[in-house]
């Protein structure tokens, strides 16, 4: 797949098929006396003429039901109303019905007449009669001036919220009225019967069996890239969609990436213990899909060769509704995926983290329509700096600028949930270390007999401060507490029978390798 394709992923020409021409005229005939005859009638011509006439009868009486059901509303509406727009969602089990009137400062809901809802019903079975199918939706606008508008609405987008009832209502709409096919996200919510649904429990069944059997995943090298840094440019992707304030773009939430296209397919990405990762979600209109749900092909086997930790809580929510098409899983420093298409069939549902000069493109152009060669410097510099984790504050700013424009404290946050921000603890201060001692030695109830709180001092060292009670002048104390707390806040419980010099040497280094691991 080149990077090309995959910057521009599932942008397919469709070729319009040319109007069929008629027959042709071609001025002449054989019998030479024609030219003396009448002309006879065109028998073809006039059949095509009679097929449209009656075309246009047959649409004519769907309609005319249609705008008597609307005036049947009209009669019922409050009284000002300027425009009437309704709702009809029918199955041969049930139906729905949403009226709204406006006059153009408020609107109100009414229920329609039952002899309204019998014109629907009518509407709809004639419809299926002349057509072969019904809608599944028809939508009604009337003014008050008399403008009409009927459409109808057979499923090519998922139903509103509301309007979409349980699979059985359709399985028994589909018993009245059998359909060559359905769109793939309505066939998969009447049919997918949970075999997309991978619990921990059949999880761990499955890879025994597979282990036995010696079914092993596919070795998926070169389609996505590494897992690492894949999840660094998701994370940088999703900070500068935050950053200018966009709804759209991926996001990262604690160890997940989520994605939605405008395409309507949308993907996970789950970041897992031990370097491991699952990949999965779905394109709209899986043509795999459509085969399974519309054509009667078995389910793609995804999950084949899949360890036993790739399982529902980390599988993307449309396994759950039949309309995922992909899973990959990330072990051992390699993608693997069972029966799912290749990467390219998946890129519309994945960010756009293909290379770090896609992510570039795609940081830059939030900035500005033309990016200048600076700006895209400090884009790249951004993706470097996640790929290795130490992004800081100012290599954010130096993309997005710190005018106020841009939301730097939204895109730090996504940054920081995806682990990629190098923390450099600022110095805490002396109150503060003395409140937080204070805390932790109320907190856990320790004996605080000659140890009075109120007076407790700290002495600064070089990454914290050593928190105690002082010694009252005259008195000696063995084995009196002694706390030690770092700039990143770790707090740590000794006594004076440790020497402070020989704790404090320990506690540094242990400090320097937590900043390490962090940067």
């Amino acid at each position: 797949m080149s990077d090309q394709d995959k910057e521009n992923p599932g942008q397919d020409d469709k070729a319009e098929s040319p109007d069929k021409p008629g027959s042709p005229d071609v001025g002449f005939s054989l019998d030479p006396g024609a030219a003396d005859q009448p002309a006879e009638p065109d028998v073809v011509e006039e059949a095509a003429e009679i097929d449209e006439a009656a075309e246009e009868d047959e649409a004519d009486e769907t309609r005319v039901l249609a705008r008597r059901a609307a005036d049947g509303l009209a009669e019922v509406g409050p009284p000002g109303w300027q425009q009437l727009d309704a709702v009809f969602a029918l199955t041969a089990a049930t139906e729905m019905a949403q009226v709204v009137y406006a006059d153009g400062e408020r609107s109100v809901r009414v229920e329609p007449p039952a002899a309204v809802l019998e014109l629907v019903r009518q509407q709809r079975a004639l419809v299926a009669e002349l057509d072969g199918e019904p809608w599944w939706r028809l939508l009604l606008q009337l003014s008050s001036d008399g403008e009409f508008e009927v459409d109808y609405d057979f499923g090519d987008e998922p139903f509103p919220e509301g309007q979409l009832f349980e699979p059985e209502a359709y399985r028994a709409d589909l018993d009245q009225y059998p359909r060559d096919d359905l769109p793939v996200w309505l066939a998969a919510y009447v049919g997918h019967n949970n075999r997309q649904s991978r619990t921990p429990q059949d999880a761990a069944v499955d890879a025994r069996a597979d282990r036995a059997a010696r079914v092993w995943p596919v070795l998926a090298e070169n389609e996505f890239p590494d897992f690492p840094e894949m999840w660094a440019r998701w994370a940088v992707i999703s900070a500068s969609f935050v950053a200018a304030g966009s709804d759209w773009g991926p996001r990262v939430m604690p160890s997940m990436g989520w994605f939605e296209s405008s395409r309507r397919g949308g993907s996970t990405l789950y970041s897992l213990p031990d370097g491991r990762a699952v990949l999965s979600g779905g394109v709209w209109e899986s043509p795999n899909l459509n085969a399974t749900y519309n054509d009667g092909a078995d389910m793609p086997a995804f999950y084949a060769g899949a360890p036993d930790w790739v399982a529902n809580p980390v599988l993307n929510p449309r396994a759950s509704t039949g309309l995922m098409s992909f899973c990959y899983w990330w072990e051992a420093g390699r993608w693997y995926r069972g029966e799912s298409p290749a990467a390219e069939h998946c890129a519309t549902a994945v960010p756009g983290v293909w290379t770090a000069d896609t992510v570039a493109g795609i940081v830059a152009g939030l900035v500005a329509q033309r990016p200048t060669a600076a700006q895209r410097a400090a884009a790249a510099a951004l993706i470097s700096a996640a790929e290795v984790g130490v992004v800081t504050r100012d290599t954010v700013i130096n993309v997005f600028g710190d005018d106020g424009r841009y939301d730097i404290d939204g895109a730090m946050y996504q940054l920081s949930l995806a682990g990629v921000v190098m923390r450099l603890a600022e110095r805490m201060p002396e109150e503060e270390a003395i409140f937080r001692v204070r805390s932790y030695i109320q907190g856990r109830q320790l004996d605080t007999t000659g140890y009075p709180l109120d007076q407790l001092v700290a002495d600064r060292f070089s990454c914290g401060w050593m928190v105690y009670v002082p010694v009252p002048r005259g008195e000696i104390a063995i084995g009196r507490a002694i706390f030690y707390i770092a700039d990143d806040g770790v707090l740590e419980h000794s006594s004076s029978s440790v020497a402070p010099t020989t704790f404090v040497e320990g506690f540094e280094q242990r400090y320097q390798e937590r900043q390490g691991s962090r940067a």
